[in-house]
């Protein structure tokens, strides 16, 4: 069984489809997927959907591209994650693609969700575009190791790789590992320790080869662990039961939640 660590079920072009897309993460033995919250004002729909389907989960925080709206502080975060189909506090961290001044409201945003998550125990869902020395200096910084949690999506070097599982962090991999071009994600797949491994979509973005350009969903986590797999000479059961394994060690709280 596998573990989609990381989608977005709630966002317009999959909520459509929902009952298809829940049809098709069985088939494909993909046994749970968490829906990352991106704003405060969505995230009532994507708690709605973890609350109504017992194989989704939720997490809870702010994207750093997300610029509209009142910042929540640390106690509102908290408050929130303490449902108990919420199992995380992000999607949070640094992006410096979008923000190319590099503001100072985005770094003080991601210090926020590292108070929530170690005020509430839940781990941190981490994302990082051109700012991988800002993002792992704040996650040092901060103390972010005393949750842990996930960099989610990862796309950065083996040094970048190494200092987050340095700080106790897991590493996921989505669709882009799969991509022909994508020789720099592929050698740290290969290379990061097998218990520290996690797979993601990211959908409805970065579908997998064969489904690159389209739609993607959950389902389509087999083939990023496929893809895994090939890179480091083992069997997609072996993958599968690691990446699951990792997944519900990284989040304590999905264990309690799907079996509720």
């Amino acid at each position: 069984m596998l573990v989609d660590s990381h989608c977005h079920l709630d966002f317009p072009d999959l909520a459509a489809r929902l009952p298809e897309i829940l049809a098709k993460m069985a088939a494909n033995q993909v046994q749970a997927a968490v829906c990352i919250g991106v704003n405060l004002e969505d995230f009532p729909r994507v708690l709605a959907l973890a609350e109504a389907h017992p194989q989704l989960l939720a997490s809870v925080g702010l994207h750093p591209e997300h610029t509209e709206g009142a910042e929540p502080t640390a106690e509102q975060l908290v408050a929130l994650a303490a449902h108990p189909r919420v199992v995380a506090i992000g999607e949070t961290g640094l992006d410096y693609y979008w923000h190319k001044d590099k503001p100072e409201w985005q770094r003080q945003r991601f210090r926020t969700h590292i108070a929530a998550a170690k005020a509430c125990g839940k781990p941190l869902v981490i994302h990082t575009r051109d700012s991988a020395a800002d993002t792992i200096r704040l996650m040092a910084e901060e103390g972010a190791g005393a949750v842990g949690g996930v960099m989610h999506c990862f796309t950065e070097d083996w040094e970048v790789a190494k200092q987050a599982l340095d700080l106790g962090f897991y590493i996921s991999f989505s669709g882009i590992v799969t991509f022909k071009n994508a020789k720099v994600v592929k050698e740290v797949a290969a290379k990061v320790p097998l218990e520290r491994i996690l797979v993601e979509t990211d959908s409805p973005y970065l579908a997998p080869t064969p489904f690159r350009g389209k739609t993607n969903e959950p389902a389509y986590v087999r083939h990023v662990a496929e893809e895994i797999a090939t890179l480091r000479g083992l069997t997609l059961q072996e993958v599968a039961a690691a990446t699951t394994a990792n997944f519900f060690r990284c989040f304590p709280a999905a264990g309690t939640a799907l079996a509720a």
